[in-house]
């Protein structure tokens, strides 16, 4: 027995085989981000403690306040209700950018390049890039804070990718809350990156000090329709990817599109539309950009257009609060829902119209408002 055991255990020396105890590995949870959440969930249970977290520049918190502003739960909409208020005063110090443009045309890459010029400068900024929403999910679909590298590593710079969620123009719902919070949160200039595929850009106009258009050259004439409609609006057109070969092709782009703002009305900020050329790979000419972005603040300061946009930003916004409360308290209506079940029935089998069940519907809740 025992020279079997022998023979075995020289075996074992012998043979080519061998399998040698690895290093223990490292767990893959990181256990002081884990304490610091809990500690951070812990402590920011009220508006009143998000707030001072979002005035100390904590980007987890304002992160986390975000979302909530985003939720469409009725529980969170009333703490972000009360969250908006208290930053509200601490807002308004920024220079808030639309920056909007086909797929394709080099959205990311353009603000990528001017955010960290502008960050050379010593500067904070926000950028709020308005993804196109899964009609699965919800959620966003392009995740553009993954073609911003540089940027999104930056101390002083923050990026919230948002899903449009359907809303008019690529804007999310609650992008007019998410600047007042960052602008709380000691950003002084905010770029919003809306999706640019056609739509009509009013709501993202409506919340901006200036609305840049970024442009092709050679675009062709097929994309007329929606340049027409979002060229009244713009403020400034760039003709980006205007280097090497592109390079004639975007100056003459440009000179057609200057012409063609020839034909609109002077503006009533005094500001004439320019258009330029630019190329990510030359930061001076998209630097350019920003030089010009800044004359014009400081031309409609002293003319006293930059504080009257803002007055009627704030009547606009007004009234589209009061449509969402509207439309949130009709379809979240109990009997409003029941009833409103029993007509689609009716409608899809053609028993009525869609007409028909629409007045039935409204006025079954002014009644029910009556009763109040």
């Amino acid at each position: 027995m025992e020279k079997d055991q022998g023979k075995e255990k020289r075996r074992e020396k012998e043979s080519a085989i061998r399998v040698q105890k690895g290093a223990d590995q490292p767990s893959g949870i990181n256990d002081e981000a884990v304490k610091k959440y809990r500690k951070f969930r812990k402590k920011t249970r009220s508006p009143e403690e998000y707030f001072e977290g979002i005035r100390q520049g904590n980007t987890m918190i304002l992160s986390q306040a975000i979302t909530l502003v985003e939720s469409s739960l009725p529980v969170h909409q009333e703490f972000a209700a009360r969250l908006v208020e208290l930053c509200l005063p601490h807002s308004g110090h920024s220079i808030r950018t639309g920056i909007t443009g086909i797929p394709g045309v080099g959205k990311s890459t353009f603000i990528e390049t001017l955010g960290l010029g502008i960050l050379e400068q010593d500067h904070r900024l926000a950028v709020l890039a308005i993804d196109p929403s899964s009609e699965r999910s919800g959620g966003s679909i392009l995740g553009d804070k993954t073609r911003m590298e540089q940027l999104s590593v930056h101390p002083r710079s923050f990026i919230r990718p948002s899903p449009s969620a359907g809303s008019l123009g690529g804007v999310a719902r609650k992008t007019r809350e998410t600047i007042i919070l960052c602008e709380a949160a000691g950003f002084d200039t905010i770029f919003i990156e809306t999706v640019g595929v056609g739509q009509s850009e009013t709501m993202v106009h409506s919340m901006v000090d200036f609305f840049l258009l970024l442009m092709l050259a050679g675009a062709g004439d097929e994309l007329q329709g929606i340049k027409r409609g979002i060229m009244e609006m713009a403020d400034m057109i760039a003709i980006t990817k205007a280097d090497g070969n592109n390079r004639d092709r975007a100056e003459i782009a440009r000179r057609e599109y200057e012409n063609a703002l020839h034909l609109f009305p002077v503006p009533p900020s005094g500001w004439l539309p320019r258009v330029v050329t630019c190329s990510a790979f030359k930061p001076d000419t998209v630097m350019q950009i920003w030089d010009q972005v800044n004359e014009y603040v400081s031309l409609t300061r002293e003319n006293g257009y930059f504080d009257f946009r803002r007055t009627e930003q704030a009547r606009y916004w007004m009234h589209e609060f009061i449509r969402e409360q509207l439309n949130n308290r009709f379809y979240h209506h109990p009997v409003i829902r029941e009833k409103m079940e029993e007509l689609e029935r009716q409608v899809r089998s053609k028993q009525i119209t869609s007409f028909q069940a629409a007045r039935i519907l409204m006025e079954l809740y002014e009644q029910l408002e009556k009763k109040k």
